[in-house]
């Protein structure tokens, strides 16, 4: 009986033993060439917000004016569109947006970014997007940041305000919203 007892214990420390993780001191290098599906969630106030995405990385490209061109609409992403999705309405820049599904494009350009939000949230790359889908044009001036390999998206806010910060290689683009409860 007290050897089943300590087979037990022992086998009940090395399971708890081998579920705990330690994180890496220094980071892992980010080797994977693909452009990996991403999510950002954010509750702000009553209002759930989703971001999907494909996240590419920059693996030594010249990103601005190179694989992502001055002045071209783009997808803010890689494959599909990146898909903006609202349970309640916002408002952006005084405009209210209606709750529902959205695709985020951009026009990058070294001095100003024009961000879209554009109706038809469900096309590849920017290859079928219209201006006449438009549900709102920002412009805002690029940020200079550190370097983050990966394409990043980060929903932010607290009770009514928030904002979207768009991070990739040394650049970052916010887009300020409220929302309407």
């Amino acid at each position: 009986m007290k050897s089943t007892m300590m087979i037990c214990l022992v086998l009940l420390s090395y399971g708890g033993y081998a579920q705990h993780e330690h994180q890496p001191s220094v980071p892992l290098a980010d080797t994977l060439k693909k452009s990996i599906a991403k999510e950002a969630h954010a509750q702000i106030g009553e209002t759930h917000m989703m971001i999907k995405y494909h996240a590419p990385a920059v693996r030594g490209r010249t990103i601005w004016g190179g694989l992502v061109p001055d002045g071209e609409v783009w997808v803010t992403g890689a494959h599909m569109a990146t898909s903006w999705e609202f349970n309640k309405d916002i408002v952006i820049n005084g405009k209210t947006i209606s709750a529902g599904k959205y695709a985020i494009f951009t026009i990058p350009n070294k001095e100003k970014w024009t961000l879209i939000v554009n109706k038809k949230w469900e096309q590849h790359l920017a290859d079928d997007y219209d201006a006449k889908d438009d549900v709102l044009r920002l412009d805002v001036k690029p940020l200079d940041v550190p370097h983050r390999e990966r394409l990043d998206y980060r929903i932010e806010g607290k009770a009514k305000k928030g904002e979207i910060m768009i991070t990739w290689e040394k650049k970052r683009v916010v887009l300020p919203f409220e929302v309407s409860q």
